[in-house]
Parts: structure tokens; C-alpha cells; sequence
């Protein structure tokens, strides 16, 4: 009988025992138990299975489920005796920041102190047992009404020894989603506050905690390590370019095919991989994103499933508010080019306003890059990295994404870009006005806005979203090299009935007296550099070449054409 698709069960029993579509994982208990590390930690881009597997490893080990083994009769872990006699047999403590998202330090710390005392309240058989001694059920107490920042940071210690006294063994730990709050707070601009907090408890926690037999933390980002894990030196790090756990999370290609042959969807495996294909961990390649998978055989349609599952907040902005070289390297990206980075898979947030390569590290990480192939400069001992964007649902988000950005001045902006087609100088300034007023802080709105950077972050969006709109007809390059100089953007149109189309801009200087002038000086720019002769050298005509001078002062525009 086939098996009914759930969307979005993250129970392992109620997946199981409902006869749900499951790819058996339960390998990854045995693989895991079998290393012995103290504490791991496993990243992966979000929606691949890492809070289904943490609660499948929660409810196979945990004291809370023994003898309740018979839900895994029939996957591989039950195979071997040993393993069947591991099941329920450890205090486990299980907890999961996903939900810990917000705009103030202090709401998330407030999450953060909820969720430590819902674990509290599920052992709260401790107080009435006679286990705890004279101040420990003060403390216990404390937890359940208002904790300190002391007791918060001591929180999990604490308890992983009231439990291992009471079972006579030591505690395992499962954190999931233990970035979440720090990729807010880098967000909302919290972030020294939070890795305050965090650091200490992961100090305590998984590093002077007596009471820890092992523990497994999951997230999408490995966090620099002298944010927060500064003291962890025993901590086991799994990441996107490790071969420990490769096929754990993520459907395998064999594991896709045979779904889609499973449903009656053989015929549909080209599409499928050209769509959700493209993620790669270790050496384990040709690995499909789950969400998408699990969606696509519920509906039998293609869609951006995985994109869509979230707001890409932190790519938005980091997108938006990048320098040249950033949006430049976006738009190479979604003309199917590949980019050459160094990339150090520890990220530090804090550099991400200032490091390119800190942004394509964060990318490459969260899944919306990969890596075709890599090698170790052997003088700075930093790998250098081919990246391209990991599929075609990833491109299409972006593309979305980009489009987006000019949602609040839409209509205005495709009046612009009609305008250009036409050669209508006039109306090109009256809509570029408008887009430029609407949008301008929009592209500056990091943490130090500059007129001086206003312009050119302004411009690169604005040439991002040309690339998007018009991508069917025009191949467009900026800051290239063309005649004796460079260019801002040119447009190269794919068929005879458009022109082509040189764009020059320039920010107002004090010794021009008008924006008049500013625009005279960049057409003069176009034509002294001789921007047309690679347009000339493949065949276009002078009289098919369309070129502007833009000036900018402020957010007023001035534009005038050749």
C-alpha cells in the first residue's frame, strides 16, 4: 500500500505509526553512538530532517519511551542486538530554539528562559521525590518562576545532575536549532547581549558539566568559535564539507528515485533533479533538499517549496545592503556563472558587513550555494571554493527576492524600464526620480549609511533588478572592461529588434556647478572610453547602441541620453 505524504511531521512516533512516507534515517543512531564524541555538532541548511532525527534520537535513547522499542521493528537500527538493547535506556534532555526568534534582547531572552522551564516542568517529579537536596529545590523552584542570568547559565548543569542522580547515570543533551537566536539578534542588532547569554550557558553546560555523557547540537550555521564556543575545545564540528553523518540528513538521490517510482512519478526524475538536486556533504553528492521532495510527491507540481519556507530575512539583507563586489557576484550568479571564493565554513557575523567572503561562507552553508569543487591555497590555508547557486528553486527565489525589492515602487520602475526600451529620456527621469526616492535608503540601510555609499549600493540593486526584469532579452554586465576604460552597465540585446544599451553613473562633484553637468561628463566618459567597441567588435551597429548619462546628488536623478 503506499504510504500517505504528512507535511511537516517533525513526531518520529506519529510519522511511523500513521505509515507516513519516511526515508529510514535511523542509521545515523548508530553511526553517531558508534564515534563516542562528547559533543557534536551537525549543520545543515534548515528544513533537512535535523529536528526529525533529534527527536527520533530523543525517542529511541530516552528512559521516557523504554520498552516502547517496536516502532523501530522494521528500520535498520533494530537490526542489531545491541542497539535494541540501547533503546530507552538514558536520561535525556531535549530542547529546541527554533521558535526563539525576535526583534528585542529581551523577548529573547524571555523565549530562551520558557523553554528551560518547560524541560523543568517535564521532570518536575523531582521535587516530590526526596532526590533533590537543601537548595537544590530552591533553585528548581527559581527556574520554574523568574531565573536569574546566573541561574539560567547553570540551568541545564543543574538538572543533568538531579537527573543522573536519580537513574544513577549520566545525561545525554539534544540542543536543536541552537543559531537560531544569534542569527536574530545579528539581525535585530542584539548580538553581543545574546552571545553573553549563550556562552555562558553552553559553558556550563557542555563543558564543566559532570553530569554530560554526550551531547548533539544542530543548527545551519557553525557560529565562530570565539563567539560562543571558546571553551568547548572537545567539540566535535560536522559541516557541510564533512564526511561524518553525509547521508543522514537529506533525501540521496537512489532514496529520491525510488520515491518517485514508489508514486508513480518515474517519469518525472530529470525535472525533479534539475529542480531540488544540487547539495552535496562530504563526498556525498547528488543530495536532494526533503521539504521540496516531500511537497512535490503530496502535490505532483513543481514549486519553490524549500525557498519559500521561510522569510530569507538575513539573505535579503545581506544581499541588499552589500557593496559592489557583493551584488556584482549576485548577478553573476544568476546569469548561471560560478564564483571563486575563499571560504572558512566558521562563520563570524560579525564580519559579515565588512568580509564579502563571510557572506558566501554563510551562503554555501545555509544551502542556497554549492560547492562544484575546491583547493587549499597551501599559503594562507584557506580553501578556495567554486560556487554556483544550488539549483533552480534557489534561483528562483532570488530572482523573487530581487524583484521584491522594487515591490514599493513597481509599477513606477517597470514605467522606468518601459521607458528606457523606448528611448524616452523624458519619462526615464520622471520614473527614476521616483524609484530613487523610494527605494535609495532602502539599498544603505546598514549599520553605517554614507552618502557616499548611497549611490553605488542604490545602483547595484537597481542593476540586480535590470538583470532579473530582463534577463529573456538582454545579456547585461557592469563594471567591465570595454575600449580604454569601464563601463557601468551595459545592455547586449539577444535579437536585432532591441537596442543595445550603455549606462554611465556618476555622483555630483563640487567643482561640476549642476547635475547638468554631472550627466554631461558621464556621456563624455562613454564616448571617450569608447564603451561601444566590444557592442561594435560582436556586431551590433552605432545606431542600434542606446547611451545614458545618470547624475546623482542625493536622491534627485538626472538622465540624459545620446
Amino acid at each position: 500500500m503506499i504510504r500517505t505524504v504528512g507535511i511537516g511531521i517533525q513526531n518520529f512516533e506519529k510519522l511511523i505509526t500513521e505509515n507516513s512516507f519516511y526515508v529510514d534515517k535511523t542509521d545515523f543512531i548508530r553511526q553517531w553512538w558508534e564515534n563516542r564524541d562528547e559533543v557534536t555538532l551537525i549543520t545543515r541548511p534548515r528544513r533537512f530532517g535535523k529536528t526529525l532525527n533529534m527527536n527520533m534520537l530523543e525517542r529511541f535513547l530516552s528512559v521516557e519511551y523504554a520498552g516502547q522499542g517496536d516502532i523501530f521493528e522494521r528500520l535498520s537500527i533494530w537490526k542489531e542486538e545491541k542497539y535494541r538493547n540501547l533503546q530507552g535506556t538514558w536520561p535525556v534532555i531535549f530542547l529546541s530554539f527554533a521558535d526563539v526568534k525576535a526583534n528585542t534582547f529581551a523577548l529573547a531572552r524571555e523565549k530562551i528562559c520558557l523553554l528551560i522551564k518547560e524541560v523543568y516542568h517535564k521532570f518536575d517529579f523531582l521535587l516530590a521525590d526526596g532526590i533533590l537536596r537543601e537548595g537544590e529545590t530552591e533553585f528548581f523552584r527559581n527556574i520554574l518562576t523568574e531565573m536569574t542570568e546566573s541561574e539560567a547559565a547553570y540551568s541545564l548543569k543543574n538538572l543533568s545532575g538531579y537527573l543522573s542522580r536519580y537513574y544513577g547515570k549520566r545525561v545525554i543533551i539534544l540542543l536543536d536549532e541552537y543559531d537560531t537566536p544569534l542569527q536574530e539578534a545579528w539581525v535585530y542588532g542584539y548580538w553581543q547581549e545574546m552571545v553573553e547569554l549563550i556562552r555562558g550557558l553552553f559553558n556550563s553546560t557542555f563543558k564543566t558539566n559532570p553530569y554530560l555523557e554526550r551531547a548533539v547540537m544542530t543548527g545551519i550555521t557553525r557560529v565562530g568559535k570565539e563567539s560562543i564556543f571558546s571553551d568547548l575545545n572537545h567539540l566535535t564540528v560536522v559541516t557541510a564539507t564533512s564526511e561524518m553523518y553525509a547521508d543522514c540528513f537529506g533525501f540521496t538521490e537512489e532514496e529520491v528515485f525510488a520515491a518517485l517510482d514508489e508514486y508513480r512519478m518515474q517519469d518525472k526524475c530529470t525535472e525533479v533533479k534539475k529542480w531540488y538536486d544540487g547539495f552535496t556533504f562530504g563526498k556525498c553528492r547528488d543530495i536532494y533538499n526533503p521539504w521540496s521532495i516531500i511537497n512535490y510527491l503530496k502535490t505532483g507540481r513543481l514549486s519553490t517549496y524549500w525557498a519559500n519556507t521561510s522569510s530569507n530575512g538575513l539573505v535579503d539583507k545581506l544581499i541588499r545592503e552589500g557593496n559592489a563586489e557583493t551584488k556584482i557576484s549576485m548577478e553573476n550568479l544568476l546569469k548561471g556563472e560560478h564564483l571563486y571564493k575563499e571560504i572558512d565554513e566558521q562563520i563570524i557575523f560579525e564580519q559579515l558587513d565588512m568580509d564579502e567572503n563571510a557572506i558566501w561562507s554563510l551562503f554555501l552553508t545555509s544551502g542556497y550555494l554549492k560547492a562544484e569543487g575546491y583547493t587549499l591555497n597551501e599559503e594562507t590555508g584557506v580553501d578556495l571554493y567554486e560556487l554556483a547557486l544550488t539549483n533552480k528553486e534557489v534561483q528562483i527565489m532570488f530572482r523573487r527576492m530581487i524583484k521584491k525589492w522594487f515591490s514599493g515602487s513597481g509599477t513606477v520602475y517597470n514605467g522606468f524600464i518601459r521607458a528606457m526600451l523606448q528611448d524616452d529620456v523624458k519619462s526615464m527621469n520622471a520614473y527614476m526620480n521616483r524609484v530613487a526616492l523610494a527605494t535609495f535608503s532602502y539599498f544603505d540601510s546598514g549599520k553605517n549609511p554614507s552618502m557616499e555609499t548611497q549611490p553605488e549600493r542604490f545602483y547595484h540593486g537597481f542593476v540586480l533588478g535590470l538583470t532579473v526584469e530582463l534577463t529573456d532579452r538582454y545579456i547585461i554586465t557592469s563594471n567591465r572592461e570595454s575600449g580604454f576604460g569601464r563601463y557601468d552597465v551595459m545592455m547586449e540585446p539577444k535579437n536585432e529588434a532591441d537596442n543595445a544599451v550603455i549606462m554611465e553613473f556618476k555622483v555630483r562633484e563640487p567643482q561640476e556647478e549642476s547635475l547638468e553637468d554631472t550627466a554631461d561628463a558621464a556621456l563624455d566618459q562613454i564616448e571617450k572610453q569608447q564603451y561601444e567597441a566590444a557592442l561594435i567588435h560582436r556586431g551590433i551597429s552605432g545606431e542600434r547602441i542606446r547611451k545614458y548619462g545618470f547624475a546623482f546628488e542625493g536622491k534627485e536623478v538626472l538622465i540624459k541620453g545620446l
